[in-house]
């Protein structure tokens, strides 16, 4: 989200205001996403964490574009018990969202997921990170947004996560799951640091918002009709 991104959607969100519902539906476009039922294809990870049948919560850190709908996700996820929205990649002297911006820090915008792996495995969330989250095969955007700091990013915490991650991007690719190569890289973790309040729970405080309206509702929607089983309201 550049600053002239943002402005614009601020602008399109006091447009909303004025006039309402139906002006969200006249803004709206077809979702950068592909449709459920091209989701649907995306197969599940052939290598995953083993279970350990102990609740103990779990990191993973995912970067995919706006972290607006990248949290948003998550929060609607069984086992997920917490998404925060922030930055990594780069140093704490630059982790805001002024200076991300500017597409000089290194930051990818990013999404700390906390989950329970007795309800929900890492593969799973990777899953759902390249089915409905976004486009692994955009490089440095996602959609309406340009810059590294949209960039597709996982940070593995673990050896575990990072050989899980790149066991199934390597079969994605075998498989030809997507019309292009997948451009995600996997990184070792990286310090992770909390965006600005207003950046948090923006998805769900703000479901009318055009920006939210044409790039993440059809995400939201995906991972209902394809993940029943792992979606909650």
């Amino acid at each position: 989200m550049n600053a002239a991104t943002y402005r614009f959607r601020a602008i399109l969100a006091a447009v909303l205001a004025v006039v309402g519902l139906a002006a969200t539906m006249f803004l709206v476009r077809s979702p950068m996403m592909p449709p459920a039922s091209a989701a649907s294809a995306i197969p599940a990870p052939a290598v995953d964490e083993p279970a350990t049948g102990r609740p103990n919560a779990e990191t993973a850190v995912l970067a995919g574009g706006c972290f607006w709908g990248v949290q948003g996700v998550y929060q609607h996820v069984k086992g997920v018990n917490a998404a925060e929205s922030g930055y990594a990649g780069g140093d704490a002297a630059t982790a805001n969202y002024e200076a991300v911006t500017t597409e000089t820090t290194g930051h990818a915008e990013s999404v700390r997921i906390t989950y329970d792996p007795t309800q929900v495995s890492y593969g799973q969330l990777l899953q759902i990170f390249f089915a409905v989250v976004h486009d692994p095969t955009e490089l440095n955007r996602q959609g309406p947004d340009v810059g590294p700091s949209y960039r597709s990013v996982i940070f593995a915490q673990n050896d575990t996560q990072r050989k899980i991650a790149d066991a199934y991007i390597a079969q994605l690719n075998q498989a030809g799951a997507f019309p292009a190569p997948i451009v995600t890289s996997v990184s070792s973790a990286a310090p992770f640091f909390p965006a600005e309040a207003y950046h948090q729970n923006f998805f769900d405080l703000n479901p009318n918002n055009p920006y939210i309206v044409q790039n993440d509702l059809p995400k939201l929607d995906a991972l209902r009709s394809t993940f029943p089983n792992l979606y909650r309201a």
